[in-house]
C-alpha cells in the first residue's frame, strides 16, 4: 500500500524490531533506503507509530477464572477457544472489571511441578520425605551458594540479572530473598531504586525518613519503596490519599501493559506531600518511585510466595543436585537454560552423567547409585524427536524380558518402526551393546520392518559380499552427532576442537575472565546459549557465549547491535571483542565487535534460547 516492495519491507522490519521510538525509526528508513521525508516514509513512521501500543493479538489466559453468581452464558458473550473443549469470554479483563466481574488468576509454575518431581526422586534416594513445609529454614550453607550467584536452575534467580545482582545484595534470610525477587523487576528498575537500596545495604547512605510515619512504611527497605503496598501507603501517609484512593492508585500500579495511567495521580501525590511540608525534592522522588510501578512491580505477599520456591529450589540443588538437575529435566520446557546447560552445570558440581541408553535409561532421567553416591542417568526424552510412546515401549519389554544383547533382538521384541530405531541408534543409544554408532545406525536401516515390505537396504542381508567394517566417527564427529539427536554431549563441547586456532587468534577461555582486570580489552568465543532484551535495558541486548569451560556474559548496545545485526540476531556462534567490566565478582564483556563462528565452523550452529 505504501508502494515499498517486500524485501525492502522485510528489511525495515528486521532493523526496527525492539527499536519503538520514531527518531531511531526514522534513522533506520535511512539504512535501507526509505527517505523519511518523503511522503510513502511519512506515512510508514505514521502507521508504525499508530501501531505501537496496540494489540497484536487475542489470547487466552492460562488460569483466568470467571466467576458468577448466575450462568456465565446469560451475562457474557462466549465463543470457542482454538483448544478443543476451551471457551472464552469475548471482553478483556479490564470490560470485566468494569463490570465488577469476580475474575481470579490461577498461577500455574513448571518449577512447581519440577520441586515434585525432586521430592519424589529424593525420595526414592533417601527415604526422606519432604513438602514445601519441612525444608529446614536459614540454611547457611545454601545462602552461601546463592550469594555466589551458584543459581542455575533456581527459581527466579537464575537469569542473569538475578546473578548479577545476588553477590551485590548476598541475601542471608529468607527476607532477604523477598527483597531479590522484587528489586530485579521494572518497576524498581525504572523508578531507580535498586542503587539506592545496595548502597544503603552495603553502609554507603544511611536511609533518611522525613517523619516517623515514613520511616514505619519504609524501614524494612532501607527507605526505598520496593512494593506495591509500600507505595499505597505512601499515598496515605505522604500525601493524605484516602483508602480508596489508595486502591485506585494500586490498580493503575498493576495495569503495568498500559503506561500513563499511574501519571493521571501526579498532581495530587505531589500537592498532597507539599501540604505536609515534605521537601519537593522528597516529593519528585517517592512520585518517580511510585511512578516505576507502572512498568511492572511487585505485591510483598507476592514476592514472599515466590521467595518460598527460591530457597527450596536452591535448597535441593545445594543438597541433592543430581535429583533437582533430573527433575529440571524431566519438567523441560523450563527456565532460561536449555538440558545442555543444565547437564553442564551438574557435571561442574562434581556430580556423575551417564548418557541415555536403550538398557538403562527410562523415558525420564533416572538416578543411579554407585558407592555412596548417586549418578544422573540420561532418560529418553532427550533423543530429539523419539515419541514418549516407543521409550516406553522398550522400557516396558526391557522390564518384562530383560536386557537386549543386539539389535535384532531389539527390533524382533519391540518391534518399533525402523525410523525410530534409526533415532535410537544415531544418538549412540545402543552403545551398551558395544557397538561403534555409525554400525548401529548403518545395521538400523538395515533392519526388516515388520508388517511391512523389505527395504532396498535389506537386500543387502542377502548378498554373498562379505561385510564391510565401517570406519568409526573422528571424536568431532561423535560431539556433533551428539548435538544433533541430544541437544548436547558429555564427550566434549563443539568449542574444544577449535581451541587452537582460538588461540592463535587470542581469545580467552571463559575461565580465565575472572583472573583479568577491569577495562582490560578481550576476545571470547562460544555457543549462543541465550539471548536476552529487556524492556528496561533502553535497547541493550543481553547475550550468554558458552565454550568448554564455562560462559561469558556480553552487553551489546543498540549501535554494536545494529552494526553487527546478521551476526547478532542469528548467529549461533559468535567470536565476541570488547572491554572487560569486573566489579562485585560480577563479569560481563561490553562489546564493541561481533563475529559469526558458524560460517566457517558450520558445526558450531545449536539453536539458543532467546527472551524478550
Amino acid at each position: 500500500a505504501l508502494g515499498l516492495s517486500l524485501d525492502r519491507v522485510d528489511a525495515l522490519a528486521k532493523q526496527v524490531e525492539g527499536y519503538y521510538h520514531e527518531p531511531r525509526l526514522a534513522e533506520h528508513c535511512r539504512t535501507v533506503g526509505i527517505d523519511p521525508e518523503s511522503e510513502a516514509g511519512q506515512r510508514l513512521v505514521y502507521v508504525v507509530n499508530e501501531l505501537i501500543g496496540f494489540p497484536r493479538h487475542l489470547s487466552q489466559h492460562v488460569g483466568g477464572m470467571v466467576l458468577t453468581q448466575r450462568p456465565l452464558c446469560e451475562l457474557a458473550p462466549i465463543e470457542n477457544a482454538a483448544m478443543p473443549g476451551r471457551t472464552v469470554i469475548e471482553w478483556d479483563k479490564d470490560d470485566l472489571d468494569e463490570l465488577g466481574f469476580l475474575k481470579v488468576d490461577v498461577l500455574a509454575l513448571g518449577m512447581l511441578t519440577a520441586i515434585r518431581k525432586c521430592f519424589a526422586l529424593v525420595q526414592q534416594q533417601t527415604g526422606q520425605s519432604h513438602t514445601l513445609a519441612s525444608i529446614p529454614p536459614d540454611d547457611s550453607g545454601v545462602y552461601d551458594m546463592i550469594c555466589r550467584a551458584d543459581t542455575m536452575g533456581v527459581f527466579q534467580i537464575e537469569s542473569r540479572a538475578q546473578m548479577s545482582m545476588l553477590p551485590r545484595l548476598k541475601p542471608r534470610c529468607f527476607y532477604d530473598l523477598v527483597i531479590e525477587v522484587a528489586i530485579v523487576r521494572p518497576g524498581p528498575i525504572q523508578g531507580k531504586m535498586v542503587h539506592p537500596y545496595l548502597r544503603r545495604r552495603a553502609g554507603g547512605m544511611p536511609p533518611d525518613y522525613p517523619t516517623p510515619e515514613i520511616a514505619e512504611v519504609l524501614a524494612k527497605t532501607l527507605g526505598v519503596p520496593l512494593f506495591q503496598e509500600q507505595a499505597m501507603r505512601l499515598a496515605v501517609v505522604a500525601a493524605g490519599f484516602t483508602p480508596g484512593e489508595a486502591d485506585q492508585l494500586r490498580r493503575a500500579m498493576a495495569a503495568w501493559r498500559r503506561p500513563g495511567i499511574v501519571e493521571q495521580f501526579r498532581q495530587k501525590l505531589l500537592s498532597g506531600m507539599q501540604a505536609r511540608g515534605l521537601p519537593v525534592e522528597f516529593a519528585e522522588l517517592v512520585y518517580q518511585q511510585i511512578q516505576g510501578f507502572g512498568s511492572y512491580g511487585f505485591p510483598e505477599s507476592h514476592a514472599a510466595s515466590f521467595a518460598k520456591l527460591v530457597y527450596v529450589s536452591a535448597w535441593l540443588k545445594h543438597y541433592y543436585p543430581a535429583a533437582f538437575t533430573a527433575a529440571l529435566l524431566n519438567s523441560q520446557p523450563l527456565g532460561f537454560y536449555a538440558p545442555s546447560q543444565l547437564v553442564r552445570d551438574l557435571r561442574e558440581h562434581d556430580i556423575e552423567v551417564r548418557p541415555a541408553d536403550v538398557n538403562h535409561s527410562d523415558w525420564d532421567c533416572t538416578l543411579e547409585q554407585h558407592g555412596e553416591a548417586f549418578a544422573l542417568r540420561l532418560g529418553l526424552r532427550l533423543v530429539l524427536g523419539l515419541p514418549q510412546s516407543a521409550a516406553e515401549t522398550l522400557v516396558a519389554e526391557r522390564a518384562e524380558r530383560g536386557e537386549f544383547r543386539s539389535l535384532t533382538e531389539f527390533t524382533t521384541r519391540t518391534r518399533l518402526p525402523p525410523a525410530q530405531v534409526a533415532k535410537l541408534s544415531a544418538a549412540n543409544a545402543f552403545a551398551s551393546l558395544g557397538r561403534d554408532r555409525r554400525a548401529m545406525l548403518w545395521e538400523s536401516l538395515a533392519q526388516k520392518p515388520h508388517d511391512r515390505e523389505r527395504p532396498l537396504l535389506g537386500l543387502l542381508e542377502a548378498s554373498d559380499e562379505p561385510a564391510v567394517p565401517l570406519p568409526s566417527l573422528a571424536p568431532r564427529q561423535q560431539v556433533l552427532a551428539d548435538y544433533r539427536t541430544m541437544g548436547l554431549s558429555l564427550q566434549a563441547h563443539p568449542l574444544s576442537f577449535v581451541r587452537k586456532e582460538l588461540n592463535a587468534l587470542k581469545v580467552v577461555r571463559a575461565s580465565d575472565l575472572a583472573h583479568l582486570r577491569n577495562g582490560q580489552f578481550v576476545r571470547v568465543a562460544g555457543l549462543v546459549i541465550l539471548r536476552q532484551r529487556p524492556g528496561t535495558a533502553k535497547g541493550i541486548t543481553f547475550m550468554t557465549l558458552e565454550d568448554e569451560t564455562g560462559v561469558a556474559n556480553l552487553i551489546v548496545r543498540m549501535d554494536i547491535w545494529q552494526r553487527y545485526y546478521q551476526a547478532a540476531r542469528t548467529a549461533s556462534a559468535l567470536l565476541a571483542s570488547g572491554r572487560l567490566q569486573h566489579h562485585d565478582s560480577v563479569i560481563h564483556l561490553l562489546v564493541t565487535k561481533l563475529e559469526d563462528l558458524t560460517a566457517s565452523h558450520p558445526g558450531l550452529r545449536q539453536p539458543s534460547r532467546d527472551f524478550r
